[in-house]
């Protein structure tokens, strides 16, 4: 029994020095990253010249849906994105930027209750990231992002997730606290999608962000703080979301192809693949297998891999370039 306690007392001791470990990275590393010099622009407005009765969109979330670092409206994601629904539908976009910089899931509440007074068509929400860097467990994170979308359902607004990002590509996060950012990062991102689907929305994985591109150009991707995206980072996020943002709104594109799963393992890939779309889907006329909840699982944005990521089909769209005018 002594040498139990013994054994008992030292993963104790390795535990409780590795979470030492951590949490002295994460002091570091909030250190390293500056804090916001000034709010984003709002970015809230009508896009597209067009005539006719705007479709109504909400941007809800954190500071990457708010667009921190960016200087002007049209550089924001929401900006970008409406800009991008106009063009593809034909029809103007009332924008509402409800989204708050350093917001975690507790504070999406305040958030859609204004967003309800919008009545809008679509509601987006990326949300997440502070999440985990603030130890909300991811029980009580997806709870309240369930309620944000329901909320928004029963309104008749289509409701659209950017997941959690995967906080392991941040550079001034050094492992082995990249290791667990990543990890916590991940399975929140899955847990978030399970959650939305099962509530009537739709999810978009951010993972890294649109894959390999952050990891590959993290100077051109990460903005000055090394934390938040540049203008082209979030260019590529609201490229990322466009595509379902136009499906919800009932826009499917033809030629895009999908792959059915069962939704666990569907949030589990999307996890670990930035611009995975994941809804609802049925096999012969039943929404439930013996894995639970079908779902259907895309790649609409163009991918630097092969022509599939486990039994989704890439779709051969090319990234729309939301910076042109």
């Amino acid at each position: 029994m002594r040498g139990v306690g013994y054994g008992a007392a030292a993963v104790l001791g390795t535990a409780l020095a590795t979470v030492g470990l951590l949490l002295g990275q994460a002091q570091q590393a909030r250190r390293n990253i500056p804090r916001a010099q000034a709010p984003p622009p709002r970015g809230s407005g009508r896009y597209g010249g067009r005539s006719g009765e705007p479709l109504t969109v909400v941007m809800l979330g954190d500071s990457v849906a708010a667009g921190y670092g960016v200087a002007k409206p049209r550089q924001t994601p929401g900006a970008l994105l409406a800009k991008g629904i106009s063009r593809r539908l034909g029809r103007p976009v009332r924008l509402h930027r409800l989204a708050v910089v350093g917001a975690i899931s507790a504070r999406l509440a305040p958030q859609v209750e204004e967003a309800l007074e919008l009545r809008p068509d679509l509601a987006v929400i990326v949300i997440g990231g502070n999440d985990v860097t603030h130890g909300t467990p991811p029980a009580v994170a997806v709870a309240h992002l369930v309620a944000a979308v329901r909320a928004l359902r029963n309104a008749g607004a289509e409701v659209v997730v950017g997941t959690c990002p995967d906080l392991g590509t941040i550079v001034p996060i050094r492992p082995p606290l990249r290791w667990v950012a990543r990890r916590w990062s991940r399975q929140l991102a899955a847990a978030q999608t399970v959650a939305v689907v099962e509530a009537g929305g739709w999810t978009v994985s951010l993972a890294d962000l649109i894959g390999p591109r952050f990891a590959a150009e993290p100077q051109r991707m990460f903005g000055v703080d090394r934390f938040h995206p540049s203008i082209e980072g979030y260019a590529a996020a609201a490229a990322a979301l466009l595509p379902t943002a136009l499906a919800a709104l009932g826009r499917e594109d033809p030629t895009s192809e999908r792959g059915i799963q069962s939704l666990p393992r569907a949030a589990a890939e999307a996890s670990r693949h930035g611009g995975t779309e994941v809804s609802a889907a049925s096999v012969g006329g039943r929404e439930r297998g013996p894995a639970g909840r079908w779902a259907s699982l895309r790649r609409r944005v163009r991918a630097a891999v092969g022509p599939s990521v486990g039994s989704a089909a890439v779709s051969t769209i090319p990234e729309p370039n939301l910076l042109e005018s």
